[in-house]
């Protein structure tokens, strides 16, 4: 529960930039362009170290790891309170994304702790934390609303939107505290006798850079939407702030906390299949919301002008919308993970913090590939037509994959496809 706990923190810190941006470009001036900058390279530093942080974890525990990161991400969050200019947010946007890194720590500390047979639920228990996205969406507008900019609080936090990094710096610290005094002393580390190379030898198979794909478009495409929405309920629905980070916290809370519940599916259905049911809703859930409202005119010979094909979708529908795409989201998260303790379960580190890395290093991308996408067209819902793209990739490849695995092995491996133990080496080239 504490690196639970302790995850579910490091996350709402992590994404916190989300509901801050609107109030923050109001200060600063900041455009569309911009502030997709600023989430993104928050998202980019909680990447970039999924790799070794997973890795570092399984030799030496997580219970080391999460206290370093607790308190790593502390200060950064702190100066946040202090930044006066558009570039210092962009650098201390930085260093708070490495609050993300948290992820593979926790699920290597967390998968060398549980039973094979129920590790899909515990670290969709875990991947849960997810839900601190929501966090700020909850907390930030009344704490901004209910400061005054300008004033100071207890003599050491600041009024309007710098109220929030200042008390999760707090928070941070205190949690690291509750983990370092907490936590099992006697921590397991089931790589530390495992040299470097051959912790990196499982990254040679295609099939975990298949699975890395598959958590962009799961983990990855979540987390910019979470960052995301805000903004673009405010701008296209015309709801305060207030009101868009309740919408956007109705689509956080189904894409993290079913993520439990997809770990439970994956044990009882079979991963592979689970991820089948959950990129075939995205696609067409997506499908929709990348249509544009309008209609075509049809300029006639004779000067008439016909309407046809209008087509128009109001803040009700499309909020309904979202949530089912949480809820996919939510599931397949936890589809992906559960492969890894399956095919790799000496290297859950290893694999989970390249998958981890990459997932969210799409979440990096994203950002700006829906700012300037809009730019681009003009269409607001470029965002989905971006996520409904990636989405037809990753179920024909993975698609691609379990017909070329029954062709090429024998029809019989249909029935053991969801048991890798059981099951024959890709020879993907």
């Amino acid at each position: 529960m504490l690196s639970t706990a302790g995850f579910t923190l490091m996350f709402a810190v992590w994404l916190m930039f989300g509901i801050l941006g609107k109030p923050i470009s109001a200060e600063f001036g900041l455009s569309e362009v911009q502030l997709s900058w600023i989430i993104a390279a928050a998202v980019l530093n909680g990447s970039l170290w999924r790799l070794p942080a997973g890795m570092i974890t399984d030799r030496i525990g997580g219970r080391k790891v999460m206290t370093f990161l607790l308190l790593g991400s502390a200060l950064p969050a702190y100066l946040v309170s202090r930044a006066d200019s558009y570039a210092m947010l962009l650098v201390l946007a930085f260093f708070v994304g490495f609050a993300g890194n948290s992820f593979s720590s926790g699920i290597a500390w967390n998968s060398a702790w549980q039973p094979r047979r129920h590790q899909g639920f515990a670290l969709g228990i875990f991947g849960a934390g997810n839900v601190g996205a929501s966090v700020t969406k909850f907390v930030g507008p009344p704490l901004i609303a209910g400061t005054t900019v300008g004033a100071t609080y207890l003599g050491i936090f600041p009024g309007g939107w710098r109220f929030v990094p200042v008390l999760y710096a707090v928070l941070l610290v205190m949690m690291a505290a509750a983990t370092w005094f907490l936590a099992p002393h006697a921590d397991r580390a089931p790589g530390a006798s495992q040299p470097l190379a051959q912790q990196l030898t499982p990254l040679k198979q295609v099939r975990v850079w298949r699975f890395a794909l598959y958590y962009v478009a799961f983990f990855g495409a979540y987390v910019a939407l979470a960052a995301w929405l805000p903004t673009y309920y405010m701008d296209n629905f015309d709801v305060s702030l207030q009101t868009a980070a309740y919408l956007t916290a109705s689509y956080i809370f189904p894409a993290s906390l079913l993520r439990p519940y997809g770990g439970w599916l994956s044990d009882r259905f079979g991963a592979r299949r689970v991820m089948y049911w959950s990129l075939s809703t995205m696609l067409l859930v997506s499908a929709l919301l990348m249509m544009p409202n309008g209609h075509i005119v049809i300029d006639h010979t004779d000067g008439r002008e016909t309407e046809h094909l209008a087509y128009a979708i109001g803040l009700a529908p499309f909020a309904v919308l979202v949530f089912l795409l949480g809820c996919a989201m939510g599931v397949g998260k936890a589809a992906v993970y559960k492969h890894i303790p399956e095919y790799f379960p000496d290297n859950v580190g290893t694999v989970g913090g390249l998958v981890g890395m990459l997932g969210g290093l799409g979440g990096f991308f994203l950002p700006p590939l829906f700012a300037y996408t809009k730019a681009w067209s003009g269409f607001p819902s470029s965002t989905f037509f971006v996520l409904f793209v990636l989405t037809v990739v990753c179920l024909a490849w993975m698609h691609w994959t379990v017909v070329h695995m029954l062709h090429t092995e024998s029809p019989e491996l249909a029935r053991h496809i969801e048991r890798p133990s059981e099951a024959r080496e890709e020879t993907l080239v």
